[in-house]
């Protein structure tokens, strides 16, 4: 097979056909199309209003101070041009395969492989993740508001457990000075340890209640999209209610004092928070994964991800204002839980609300990403690069039954076992490279004779904008690009990645002026780019076993199986 079948494309109106051909060979079948422009928008408000503003943004506004609110807001722009580019694509291919599709439409079947191979990372791994989350919150609310205590050893992962256990026997035995936090950390995990069963000579753990949660979300997301949205529409009313309330409540509570300084670490600070916050931004695509589930997906769909973003955005940016001017930043270190945190000991009966609340709103990230996953390998599936049960729609439930049960599996088995960090790094570096590939397919994207969508992204000429923005970024970042020069052998793989990333600059900084490219497209591949050389060479270690794994399978069965290679062979 030659070496250009790597790259066979799909062209838009097969895309389409495809996806509206006929019932009946016991594979396919159509969706059932319930979603409106408010469906959406809630699904996006699920996605992205979750454990980033219940959890990780303590961790952030340790590093950045209040400086964080700037980081929601780079990170709202970014994911804003990246929004405009989905929004584009989603238009004019409107089905359920979300990048995967639209990187088949200009890039070809390998990128289209590697992009839908890295978005597992975004939805099933990420809602690992989120299901880890879930069981915290669940077993805060069940011992602080209900006074049940499960036992600890059903509660956290084996090498989490491990790993601190270790940690805390020698901390206390070196007679160290612990935080409460940490202090009540490590007691929570010696004790784990003590009472955990032993097999074979193996202490036993596994984290039940984020297993139980992954069974229900999966159960709901196979008998129907209705049910599933009509979920998601009442949790995320309820959770925007508890997070309005709380910016409301906090406020009386805010000492001005505790804003200086700003930046206490600097910009370098504020950035370390860039997981953590992009995390809690990267939902909002799992819109595009129902294209196929809505009524109007070409008006609806770019509408849903704009507003989304938009509510989402002002909420975080209020959120973080109130955390850091009711608690100073470095009070924030090592906590888990800032919303309930800082009303701790002014408001406790807000903390239980909040406790609840966090509950309901990481339910509703993990069923919009148990929505989104499924319907991507139901989209793979079609073009051969699965097998085909992976595209079988339920005759009852109109939904990819076989394609969801599966994603509960391995969503379950993970929360059970995996630990929690390493996967939000690499949830991360999924979700930026799609978009990434998505900003950049907008470029390539075939000129239309007839306008058919119902959004377009707006042109703006790059063409003397992008070089200005990337000589002013060169000379911020003087410093930083001069010491990675000089030290070049013995700079660590995080400042080479700098390097890479202001030679791919540079180069789509000439490209644009020559050729005229639009701005917003252009901004998506940069900013999303910088963001993901910020993430921790751990994570891209990991990131490229991944993608080197899924490019074996890609070759030993994907590459063969291929509708595409059927029909031009």
């Amino acid at each position: 097979m030659p070496l250009s079948s790597l790259f066979r494309k799909k062209s838009i109106s097969k895309i389409m056909a495809e996806a509206n051909a006929g019932e009946g060979d016991g594979h396919s079948g159509h969706l059932k199309k319930v979603l409106g422009v408010r469906d959406l928008t809630f699904l996006g408000i699920a996605a992205v209003v979750g454990a980033g503003v219940f959890s990780t943004i303590g961790g952030a506004a340790y590093n950045g101070g209040p400086g964080i609110s700037l980081l929601f807001v780079i990170t709202a722009v970014t994911c804003g041009f990246s929004a405009l580019c989905y929004a584009e694509f989603a238009s004019r291919v409107p089905v359920a395969g979300s990048a995967y599709t639209y990187s088949y439409v200009t890039f070809g079947e390998l990128v289209a492989w590697i992009i839908g191979w890295a978005l597992i990372l975004e939805y099933a791994i990420g809602n690992v993740v989120v299901a880890i989350s879930w069981s915290g919150y669940f077993n805060n609310l069940l011992v602080n508001v209900f006074h049940v205590h499960l036992p600890d050893w059903l509660l956290v992962d084996p090498k989490t457990a491990s790993t601190a256990f270790h940690t805390a026997s020698q901390a206390l035995a070196s007679g160290a000075t612990l935080t409460p936090d940490q202090l009540k950390n490590y007691q929570f995990v010696v004790q784990a340890y003590n009472n955990a069963p032993v097999l074979g000579g193996w202490h036993i753990f596994f984290n039940l209640p984020a297993f139980f949660v992954v069974g229900f979300i999966t159960w709901l997301t196979y008998i129907g999209i209705k049910e599933s949205k009509e979920s998601a529409n009442y949790m995320v009313i309820f959770k925007v209610a508890v997070i309005i309330f709380v910016i409301i409540a906090g406020a009386f509570f805010v000492d001005t004092n505790n804003w200086k300084p700003f930046m206490p670490n600097g910009f370098t600070g504020v950035l370390k928070g860039v997981s953590a916050v992009f995390y809690a931004y990267i939902g909002f695509d799992a819109i595009s994964t129902t294209a196929e589930e809505c009524k109007n997906p070409q008006r609806d769909i770019p509408r849903g991800m704009i507003y989304s973003l938009i509510i989402c955005t002002v909420l975080y940016i209020l959120i973080a204002m109130v955390l850091t001017g009711m608690e100073h930043y470095d009070h924030f270190m090592g906590v888990s839980d800032p919303l309930a945190f800082v009303f701790k000991h002014r408001a406790p009966w807000i903390e239980k609300i909040v406790s609840v609340s966090a509950v309901v709103a990481t339910t509703s990230v993990l069923l919009v990403f148990q929505l989104g996953q499924p319907r991507i390998w139901m989209t793979m599936s079609r073009d051969g690069l699965l097998p085909k049960r992976f595209q079988k729609i339920h005759p009852k439930y109109q939904t990819p039954s076989f394609a969801t049960i599966i994603t509960g599996l391995i969503v379950g088995t993970g929360a059970l076992f995996a630990e929690s960090e390493l996967m939000t790094n690499l949830t991360s570096i999924g979700t930026l490279f799609a978009f990434v590939l998505v900003s950049g397919g907008v470029l390539l994207l075939p000129p239309q004779t007839e306008r058919t969508g119902k959004f377009k992204l707006p042109y703006i000429n790059g063409k003397f904008l992008i070089p200005l923005l990337m000589a002013l970024f060169i000379y911020l970042f003087r410093d930083r690009f001069f010491s990675s020069v000089q030290h070049f052998g013995d700079e660590g793989y995080q400042e080479i990645l700098f390097l890479v990333f202001l030679l791919i600059a540079v180069i789509l900084a000439v490209l644009t002026f020559i050729r005229n490219y639009s701005f917003i497209p252009i901004m998506g591949v940069l900013s999303c780019l910088y963001l993901m050389i910020e993430i921790p060479i751990v994570s891209w270690e990991c990131f490229f076993a991944w993608m080197g794994l899924g490019l074996l399978i890609y070759f030993f069965y994907g590459r063969r199986n291929s509708v595409l290679a059927a029909q031009q062979g």
